[in-house]
């Protein structure tokens, strides 16, 4: 089942961010554009890769409007732990969502329930609290932080154009699609 166009469930979470301990609620993800990259655990190898890469493209995300998070099966506590322990993790001031009892990951379906784990999975969420752009990697396979820019300015230019459409490798500035009846074939 898709979660393409599904709301995001309630939830109650403690996060850690900037020094600080703090509650996330489904609406922290409200009232703005959202993003929520879920991890497998803190003190790993591909992870710290990526929460790094994100925090280098958080300024530009910002600016867009977007507020984001990053989850795993660790507790607020351990990532605390973990942002005063590691240099890369150490440079994060989005908030980290302590998921120990997997409410988020199944909620967002990215739990491998044998390894209590989530997988690589991230969602960019709309003010409405809507999921609108969905990416699951494999293990292994880190992301790229950078395509999120491209990817929230194409969800956000489609939210505030109604009947356009991105087509493929689109980016701001560039020409748009609307669907009719005269374009099919010929494309």
């Amino acid at each position: 089942m898709s979660l393409i166009g599904k709301q995001v469930e309630p939830f109650t979470l403690q996060a850690y961010k900037n020094g600080d301990f703090i509650e996330v609620t489904e609406a922290d993800l409200k009232g703005h554009w959202s993003i929520v990259c879920f991890y497998p655990a803190d003190f790993t190898f591909v992870c710290p890769t990526e929460l790094e890469d994100l925090q280098d493209q958080y300024p530009a995300l910002q600016e867009l409007g977007v507020e984001v998070f990053s989850a795993s099966r660790d507790s607020h506590f351990t990532h605390k732990a973990w942002h005063d322990s590691s240099e890369a993790i150490g440079k994060i001031t989005y908030a980290m969502i302590g998921d120990p009892a997997h409410v988020l990951s199944r909620q967002f379906d990215v739990l491998r329930e044998e390894e209590g784990a989530a997988d690589r999975g991230t969602f960019i969420i709309d003010p409405d609290g809507i999921i609108q752009a969905v990416e699951i990697n494999a293990d292994g396979i880190g992301r790229d932080a950078s395509q999120l820019i491209d990817k929230v300015k194409a969800a956000q230019y489609v939210r505030n154009n109604p009947g356009e459409v991105c087509p493929a490798k689109w980016k701001e500035g560039e020409e748009t699609l609307k669907p009719s009846l005269d374009l099919v074939g010929k494309i």
